[in-house]
């Protein structure tokens, strides 16, 4: 209860004070630089492996890997604005839209592609456990340096074993610690 309480406070004020005024620089960004929707929808799996539309600011040019193909370093797919939202990660600001409808938590382990979960839940060992909480904008996994592209299966099996400590060890306190770290590191990116 603590949590969601947390998750709505947290989004809303984000979604007035810093999503409304940047939707229209980043929407006007995203438009000027390619063709397409401002949002990009993908399905994305959520808590007990319920499918939700997840939103980010469009970073890639429209294209018909998107449910399939994680981008990489240097991806020509990528928009000139998007490398800049990426890195900022400013493209994962309307997902405080998914938190509030309850699709997500401000804190938990990072929604996958669909297609994602299906191949890796063959290959890691316990990795649907993930799905028992809630998808989070971030995570320990973010906050440790496990964000971007997995390039390989170990690199997704350390993402998930940080996961599942988090779903093991969970608390409003840890939620919190992740929360003010989180904050402190998109800080830093702004510098």
């Amino acid at each position: 209860m603590l949590k969601r309480i947390f998750d709505i406070a947290v989004s809303f004020v984000f979604i007035c004070t810093l999503f409304l005024p940047l939707y229209i620089i980043i929407g006007i960004a995203v438009k000027f630089t390619s063709q397409g929707p401002v949002l990009f929808r993908q399905q994305r799996h959520g808590k007990d492996g319920q499918v939700f539309t997840c939103l980010k600011f469009r970073t890639m040019k429209m294209n018909s890997e998107a449910d399939t193909l994680q981008a990489t370093d240097n991806d020509r797919r990528v928009t000139s604005i998007g490398h800049f939202l990426r890195r900022t990660s400013l493209d994962e600001l309307p997902q405080f839209i998914n938190v509030l409808k309850g699709d997500m938590s401000l804190i938990g382990p990072r929604p996958h592609m669909l297609y994602h979960t299906q191949m890796y839940s063959s290959l890691i060992p316990d990795y649907m456990q993930r799905l028992s909480v809630k998808p989070g904008i971030t995570g320990l996994a973010q906050i440790l340096g496990c964000r971007g592209e997995t390039p390989d299966v170990a690199d997704m099996a350390r993402r998930i074993r940080l996961d599942l400590w988090y779903i093991d060890h969970r608390s409003f306190r840890l939620d919190l610690y992740i929360f003010f770290r989180t904050l402190r590191d998109f800080m830093r990116i702004g510098r």
